[in-house]
């Protein structure tokens, strides 16, 4: 991928989003709209992942055949709310190695603190794809992508479902080489650093805490 921001406006994409923004969309039905929607947006996540060829006998005939190459990619979690996003794709890519990283936001600095991580081997052999469903300050996002390239990741990729103005400068200021996904780029973040209109707090839409 070469552009630093993708908005996927596929049809399909948009509308699960709106239904999932509407304050009276019940936990169970915003975890079950997050889950599809995250298969979608993997498909334009995992665009132009590297190709070999492999020798396989079809009923009719033997060809050579498209099949990735390389290690397994690794889908890194930023906790919680990440694992929304992970458990969608994880059936698109169920090979996929996985890790996870523990940031919450100080509610008065907004910066983030860490309180766990776990990481797959060799990240600087594997696509990273990190997934976190709000885009917002940018501070937990770029402090995890910091702590994955100490760890070797070098091919690195942020998959979200919002991101706020705010947010995705953040990102290419810190690390350009990343590209990022998302289903929207909203307005703005408030003083309590909400992305607006957004959708709340989207760990505790899907499960049902405040």
């Amino acid at each position: 991928m070469t552009e630093h921001l993708t908005v996927v406006d596929h049809p399909l994409v948009q509308h699960k989003l709106t239904l999932m923004r509407e304050k009276d969309t019940s936990t169970a039905s915003f975890r079950r709209l997050l889950r599809e929607i995250s298969l979608l947006l993997a498909y334009e996540v995992t665009r132009g992942l590297e190709l070999t060829t492999k020798s396989i006998e079809t009923p009719l005939e033997p060809m050579e055949a498209p099949i990735l190459d390389g290690k397994k990619l690794a889908l890194i979690s930023i906790l919680r709310a990440g694992n929304g996003l992970l458990d969608g794709i994880l059936e698109l890519i169920p090979a996929a190695r996985v890790g996870f990283v523990g940031l919450y936001r100080d509610p008065e600095t907004l910066k983030p603190v860490q309180y766990y991580c776990k990481v797959p081997a060799e990240l600087e052999d594997r696509l990273t794809i990190v997934v976190d469903p709000m885009l917002a300050t940018g501070n937990s996002s770029v402090a995890a992508i910091d702590l994955l390239k100490e760890k070797g990741a070098k091919n690195i990729r942020f998959l979200c479902l919002l991101a706020a103005p705010e947010g995705v400068a953040r990102m290419k200021e810190a690390h350009p080489d990343v590209p990022i996904v998302t289903a929207s780029v909203d307005k703005y973040l408030n003083d309590h650093g909400y992305i607006v209109p957004g959708l709340g707090d989207a760990g505790d839409r899907m499960f049902g805490t405040k």
